[in-house]
């Protein structure tokens, strides 16, 4: 790809093709010919677009005009899902994971459970499940999680249940001309806890982002338990408002 036909890249897709290309510039950087290689992007006609606050606003407006909220979104699929699938996407709206990362610790719980070895996993004098202990599934160069706080209680309803299955899910929904909305529920977790006095820090550090700031990487050490104790009251609250 250094050396070849740059116009490969266009058969990416927008997201895919700018990490590819950030990659690649990191590349030329250590190889020393780095000058060169932004040369060849130029004569391709290649850019690396970058997200800006269009881009933000754009989402937010396009969240905003579904027809319907989220939440209703949840009440109406409930019927055409099973007691399983209807427990994971619980689990996705009170933990903030992305839809990939939910599915893969819903099903560990199960298998853990199943073992007797769930206190691997989860941390039961912090209620937080320790996704950092499983590095190949959960820690990632770009995208990560490394806890979630959660309750005895939905732990237990997650222990009840069986694995799920993504595609299996959106089969049922797309069969019933339903779209498949589950990573909006992440969008969701974020915003609810910012609104009820959760720090942006404190979202980031559980929904897997750190952001390279000195004072986040050295000096920023957030109580666990206090973290915990606010964390809960306000999906407690959450809770008391749908019917899920």
């Amino acid at each position: 790809m250094m050396s070849g036909d740059l116009r490969e890249l266009d058969s990416l897709s927008p997201s895919v093709r700018d990490h590819v290309i950030k990659a690649l510039i990191c590349l030329s950087k250590y190889l020393g010919f780095y000058e060169d290689f932004k040369s060849r992007l130029k004569q391709y006609g290649i850019k690396w677009t970058r997200s800006d606050s269009f881009s933000s606003f754009l989402r937010i407006f396009n969240t905003n005009s579904n027809g319907n909220d989220i939440l209703e979104w949840l009440n109406e699929v409930q019927p055409m899902l099973n007691g399983s699938e209807n427990t994971l996407l619980k689990f996705c709206l009170y933990s903030g994971l992305r839809k990939s990362e939910a599915i893969v610790s819903f099903n560990r719980i199960i298998e853990l459970n199943n073992k007797g070895l769930l206190n691997e996993y989860y941390n039961r004098d912090l209620n937080i499940l320790q996704h950092f202990k499983y590095p190949r599934d959960f820690v990632r160069k770009t995208k990560n999680c490394f806890i979630t706080f959660i309750t005895e209680d939905l732990l237990k309803q997650i222990c009840d249940s069986q694995p799920v299955s993504y595609s299996a899910m959106r089969k049922k929904l797309e069969r019933k001309n339903i779209k498949m909305r589950i990573n909006e529920l992440r969008d969701y977790f974020g915003t609810y806890l910012l609104s009820h006095g959760i720090l942006e820090a404190e979202i980031n550090l559980l929904q897997g982002r750190m952001p390279p700031s000195i004072f986040i990487k050295h000096y920023w050490s957030p109580k666990l338990s206090e973290l915990r104790d606010r964390i809960l009251k306000a999906l407690k609250n959450l809770e008391q408002t749908i019917n899920i």
